[in-house]
């Protein structure tokens, strides 16, 4: 109910905003205010990532060897009995010393308990951990689960379809030292890139959130957690009081609790965990929902908390507050041309004018889909090194990706969290569907080539009683 009062008053506060600045000032002028403030903001964090980036050149942060903390590698998996054998016979491959492997079965429908439990059965250092059927549902409670269970000082997320390369705690583990650092993020990666059209601009959008997790991380602004590739002290866990059971985000909530109470969250560029990209629409737009939802409620839920903090950093707030316009751009922007529409057909104006009354809106749609443009073309040049030419195609059709994509999305959650009641919806990604379509294909030249066996029996056969 607070989520959704909150929002009526914020989108009631932007309606009466836009009204009164329709009928005295042309709103391009807020428009090109809110952009320049974004785009000021961004060449911010470009020129601090390159003067941290100097800095580190000349003087390399001392990494003390000594830091090993014991840690405890989270793999919840429901309904993952295709993928996640390789999972954790991926990460059994780390050259760290010290860390166990919690493979927690949720309420799975398949094979998988069975895989699990199999997997425990064979590697010493895994730990298999099987929920009830009638356990509460969600990331977050599976996590909490296998919190009370695991020894670890330092607690490490992965999904199900995760891959690492052997030095991946080797290099995220010294992040987490500092005594103000409360969890570090790996860059994350699509896997099968390369399959279609939706894992290619998947791949790019991780990109582009590569390129804004570094400036923000440059200067010690509000750096989120990803879910997968998450390393996290436990007594910072403990401080929050561990994984929110009423977010459908685990991650996102959890950053922004962690910053709240005043702890640090890093970002490790030069660490990857890989995962597979979604290569069907409907499931990409139920991932997208549960993502959109759940960042838009925790900056409901949080928001006060965050205004007020005490222990919360002035630059980690005013980050927040610069990316939450992200979330306001769309609805100014579907208001205004809302408005615009309202006012023809109020004023009785020749509907061939609307043209004339609308190009504001289109300027500034055109405008902030060349941000998103420049802002995707510069990480893929600078993070995948692609040429010229093939950054400029990718960022294109990525940019238009994400604009049909964030947009009528917006709209459609903030219309259920203002008429629907909160559901723990969360919408499963579906795992090995590569490894499916690859199953699908062969299984089809199979059949083929027995058709053909079966033909070609036949002309022999026949062949033999022509000659008999």
């Amino acid at each position: 109910m607070r989520e959704r009062f909150l929002l009526f008053i914020i989108l009631s506060c932007l309606g009466v905003f836009l009204y009164i600045f329709q009928n005295h000032v042309n709103t391009i002028a807020g428009f090109i205010i809110l952009c320049a403030c974004m785009v000021v903001y961004g060449l911010y964090s470009i020129v601090a990532t390159k003067y941290q980036t100097r800095k580190l050149k000349k003087n390399p942060p001392i990494i003390n060897e000594g830091f090993k903390p014991f840690v405890s590698i989270m793999i919840p998996a429901h309904n993952e009995e295709c993928v996640i054998t390789n999972t954790v016979e991926n990460v059994l491959n780390l050259d760290y010393p010290n860390f166990e492997i919690i493979v927690i079965d949720d309420r799975s429908s398949d094979n998988t308990s069975n895989v699990i439990n199999s997997l425990a059965s064979k590697y010493e250092n895994v730990i298999a951990l099987i929920r009830e059927s009638s356990a509460f549902p969600g990331k977050s409670a599976v996590l909490n689960d296998a919190l009370k269970i695991a020894k670890g000082d330092a607690i490490l997320v992965l999904d199900a379809d995760a891959t690492i390369e052997p030095d991946f705690l080797s290099k995220l583990v010294p992040r987490l030292e500092p005594a103000d650092v409360g969890a570090v993020q790996a860059r994350k990666i699509i896997r099968n890139k390369d399959v279609n059209f939706l894992t290619r601009c998947q791949n790019n959008e991780y990109t582009m959130d590569t390129q804004l997790q570094v400036g923000r991380d440059s200067i010690k602004g509000a750096v989120e957690l990803r879910g997968n590739g998450e390393l996290i002290k436990r007594t910072a866990l403990e401080d929050i009081g561990g994984w929110n059971n009423y977010t459908i985000t685990d991650d996102l909530d959890m950053s922004t609790r962690l910053h709240i109470k005043g702890w640090d969250v890093r970002f490790c560029e030069d660490t990857c965990v890989y995962e597979e990209g979604i290569i069907y629409l409907l499931p990409l737009f139920r991932q997208r929902r549960r993502w959109l939802e759940g960042t838009i409620r925790r900056y409901l839920e949080y928001s006060w908390q965050a205004m007020w903090s005490k222990k919360m950093s002035l630059r980690a707030q005013f980050d927040m507050a610069m990316y939450i316009t992200e979330f306001i751009m769309p609805m100014w922007f579907m208001m205004e041309v809302i408005f615009r529409i309202l006012k023809l057909l109020t004023d009785k104006v020749d509907p061939l004018s609307l043209h004339n009354v609308l190009w504001s809106s289109l300027i500034v749609s055109a405008v902030v889909g060349f941000g998103f443009f420049m802002t995707i073309r510069y990480s893929l040049r600078k993070y995948d090194n692609l040429p010229r030419m093939s950054a400029f195609i990718q960022a294109l059709e990525t940019t238009l990706y994400m604009l049909i994509i964030w947009f009528p999305m917006e709209i459609f959650i903030c219309g259920k969290i203002l008429f629907c009641k909160k559901d723990m919806n969360w919408g499963k990604t579906a795992h090995g569907l590569v490894r499916e379509e690859k199953q699908k294909i062969k299984d089809r030249i199979n059949k083929e080539i027995q058709k053909l066996q079966n033909r070609i029996q036949e002309v022999q056969e026949r062949l033999q009683e022509v000659l008999k």
